[in-house]
């Protein structure tokens, strides 16, 4: 107890005592400052939770990748968007069944979707991929 008055308090001046030399300490020191003795448990982080990656994957094609991307012609969109674009002809060649099946049933979305469809064919590179 005679080295009681080399100990800091802390700024909010909470304190208190050390159950083995008796000594003032901070209120939230977990080692007295006097005897360097534990005073109360440690306290310990959460648990973590654990994250586990099953990263195996072993699908190499990707959408979008140059492999699965599918090749097709201007011209021959074109020209199924001109002649049969009523009947969807243009979007089954590209391979969209529904788009199709709806300008089948609406007749090209009255016209209008083949009339924009013919335009944005006219703007696509030769050959262009889907």
């Amino acid at each position: 107890m005679e080295n009681q008055e080399n100990i800091q308090v802390p700024e909010n001046g909470k304190t208190k005592f050390c159950k083995h030399c008796g000594a003032k300490i901070p209120e939230d020191a977990v080692i007295c400052t006097n005897c360097g003795r534990q005073v109360e448990q440690i306290r310990e982080t959460p648990p973590q939770p654990s994250i586990i990656i099953n990263n195996s994957n072993t699908n190499t094609n990707i959408a979008g990748s140059p492999d699965s991307r599918r090749e097709k012609n201007k011209w021959v969109a074109f020209l199924l968007c001109f002649f049969l674009g009523v009947f969807g002809a243009h979007k089954f060649y590209e391979g969209k069944i529904g788009m199709g099946i709806l300008y089948l049933f609406t007749g090209g979305l009255c016209g209008i979707g083949v009339l924009v469809d013919l335009i944005v064919i006219l703007t696509k590179p030769n050959p262009y991929y889907i």
